[in-house]
């Protein structure tokens, strides 16, 4: 799947997600399932920092051929954002809004760059490979706190 597509692809996937995620009660939204498990506002929480880590990584890809950056730690994000106290339907509209710009992004990617490889320790991967695994990761986030919602 070239940028494009997958362009497309997280447009579709935004666009059908956004009433079932504001359908979601501030309540349920902050619940968690377990001690350890994330509530679905730090899931979403957790896809804002993936949209923010990628951001840099799809536009600074397009300009050098290789990149080297850190990886991020997600617990620590998601905890200190506080994303628990954050307001769901502010925390819906962020995401949407940020996703709707990466697809931007996506959308006039540079083809030339799809081979241009970000490096962090213990990981090397190609923009075009980065591109396509930000919706499948993306996707799967979406699934389980709709899924955990529909079993709530």
């Amino acid at each position: 799947m070239n940028a494009l597509d997958v362009a497309k692809a997280l447009e579709q996937t935004l666009d059908a997600s956004r009433i079932p995620l504001l359908a979601i009660s501030e309540e349920a939204a902050g619940k968690r399932t377990g001690p350890e498990n994330w509530s679905r506002k730090e899931i979403l929480g957790h896809l804002v920092d993936s949209a923010s880590n990628n951001h840099q990584r799809f536009v600074r890809l397009q300009s050098k051929a290789l990149l080297i950056m850190p990886t991020y730690q997600q617990n620590d994000w998601v905890r200190v954002q506080s994303y628990a106290a954050r307001d769901w339907r502010d925390l819906v509209e962020l995401w949407l809004a940020f996703n709707r710009h990466l697809a931007h992004v996506m959308r006039y990617a540079d083809p030339g760059a799809a081979g241009h490889i970000w490096q962090a320790p213990g990981a090397q991967y190609t923009l075009e490979f980065l591109i396509e695994d930000y919706l499948r990761h993306l996707r799967h986030h979406v699934a389980q706190i709709l899924g955990a919602s529909a079993a709530a």
